[in-house]
Order: C-alpha cells, then structure tokens, then sequence
C-alpha cells in the first residue's frame, strides 16, 4: 500500500506527515511570559506563555523529517516549487520538517489540553506526557481534551497501546462531524481498540460551539470533514489554535494555494488557508502552528504580494 492509500484509509492512525521550514522573517513580538513552576523554566520541550490572564504552554511531543522530493511521504505533488522555497529559506537538506506540539491551557479551574500528540507513533519521539510534567501537571489532572481532528499525531497519545486513557478524568471534545469521520475508519486503520478505549469519554460540539469558558471552537474546512481549530479569549487578547489547517510555517503560507494530498477536500481547505492568512494578517491575529517550529506561537504578516509567517520571540 502507498502512502498516500495508507493516507486515504487512515482517520484515527496516520502514517508520517507534515513540513515545516526555517522562518523568513526573524523579527517578532514580545509578550509577557506566564508564571512557571520552578522545574519547567530551563525545559527546552515547554514554553510558557500568556493569552491575557489566562496562563498556556506549548507542549513538545515530537518531531518528523522526510525529503520534500520523495512522492510518497511529501503531500506536495511540486515537489520543484517545494524544493526552491526551502532553499530560499536556508534549508539546503531539502527535509521538510514537522514539529507536534499540543497546547496545555489553564481556563479557571480546568486543566485543557488541545490534541493529545501521536503517543509515540509515526517514529515521534513520545514526549507529550514528560513535557506535561515539565509544565507543572499530572496526567489526572487534565480536565478537557479538546482534538482538532482524528488523524493519529493528534489523537495517538489519547491512550496506551494497553488501551488504558492517558488522560482518565478528562472530557473528550471533538466535532459531531470529525466524530462520525473517525468511527467510520476505525477499523479499517486499525484504531478499533483506541475508538473503544475513548468512546465512553467523547462529548461532540457543532462548529462555533464554545467547549470551555474562554475556548470556542472555529470551524475550519477542508482538511478532515470535521477538522476544527480553537480560539482562546481572555480580555482583548485573543489566540487563534489553527489545528492542521496549515502543516508548513514555509509552504502552507507563502503557497498556499498548493494542493496538499492529505486534506479531504482541496478546495475547501486552500480556502481556509486563503481566509486564515488574509484575516490574520490584516488584523493581527495571533497563531499557534501545532506543526510550526516549536513552540508554535506568531502571526502571518503581508510580503510583497503574499503572506510569511513571523514567530514570537
């Protein structure tokens, strides 16, 4: 089976993906760092931040490479245009790169975690639940999983390959849409035992749902049918989690009308990449990348006659 079928077949268990590429433009914002616990301060897998006076972390789990020109790992069928932006960018290695990294918010007295990593799959590194403990929090500590979407990097560390939950007294909130998509495919990705283990635990929203006190999902089409991001708001600071609408800081930007083997519906999803870039720049609308080199956090901002992405210091 090519990677592309085992694409295809896969809603809950996804073989290796994504791109990331060294930022054009090193200028970026500063904000105001959020409180950390005493261990988690020289932890190179954690960055602590704020969303107003809500209190966030980026979280590493893991990180894939695999060659831009290699057509059956790269979703890029330009695999030419690829290799020039990544060598415009420094990357002279020509390995599309793709960091995962889930993002721990605190909302009041919940303990969120938006997607669970790939626990270990796809040849990650597994560092989701060390990070975690980096971050100040225990596994049972975690009141709400919120999941982007079911493709296994974001849901892979929902539970163990014993099928015991990771995260044994959180909710589990997925869109009613991307619910239905990932049952339907369990069984022939061979994630009947995760679907089992997290069943009893899922609650589904509809799209501009609001899941937690200061998170509402967003609606974000194209790349799973259910596919959602969320958007964290605390005052007048506001944060935009942008799930796999984007897998590249590099090609999803600066190309992203760039047909990407991996979204369900190409059409659908270049227009939300289209929109995403568009109204972010224009109103400075702050991203986290789950796929963006760590820790995710900056903003789209006009170039010439395109888009690049600018990261947070």
């Amino acid at each position: 089976m090519t990677f592309f079928a085992r694409l295809a077949a896969a809603s809950l268990i996804l073989a290796a993906m994504g791109a990331t590429a060294c930022s054009p433009e090193p200028e970026a914002k500063k904000r105001e760092a959020a409180p950390t616990p005493p261990a988690a301060l020289a932890h190179s897998d954690i960055h602590a931040f704020r969303i107003g006076q809500i209190q966030a972390v980026a979280l590493k789990d893991g990180e894939l490479a695999f060659p831009a020109a290699d057509r059956e790992m790269s979703p890029w069928s330009d695999s030419a245009e690829v290799a020039s932006l990544l060598t415009a960018a420094g990357r002279g290695d020509g390995q599309i790169r793709l960091s995962i990294q889930p993002l721990l918010v605190r909302d009041g007295d919940r303990v969120v975690l938006i997607d669970s990593g790939a626990g270990g799959q796809m040849g990650t590194e597994g560092k989701l639940l060390a990070s975690l403990r980096a971050a100040g929090v225990e596994p049972e500590q975690v009141t709400d999983v919120l999941i982007s979407h079911a493709h296994g990097d974001h849901v892979g560390g929902l539970a163990g390959k014993d099928g015991v939950l990771t995260f044994p007294n959180a909710v589990i909130r997925m869109s009613a849409a991307e619910w239905d998509y990932a049952r339907a495919g369990a069984a022939e990705a061979g994630a009947g035992p995760l679907l089992a283990a997290i069943t009893p635990k899922v609650e589904t929203f509809e799209p501009g749902a609001q899941v937690t006190p200061s998170i509402r999902a967003v609606a974000l089409a194209g790349h799973t049918p259910g596919h959602s991001g969320f958007e964290i708001v605390s005052g007048e600071d506001r944060l935009l989690y942008i799930g796999d609408a984007m897998h590249s800081s590099l090609v999803s930007v600066q190309r992203p009308e760039l047909v990407n083997a991996w979204d369900s519906d190409s059409t659908a999803a270049i227009r939300t990449r289209q929109g995403l870039l568009e109204r972010g720049a224009s109103g400075r609308q702050r991203i986290y990348g789950v796929h963006f080199p760590f820790p995710g956090l900056g903003e789209f901002r006009r170039r010439d006659d395109g888009f690049v992405w600018t990261p947070e210091s």
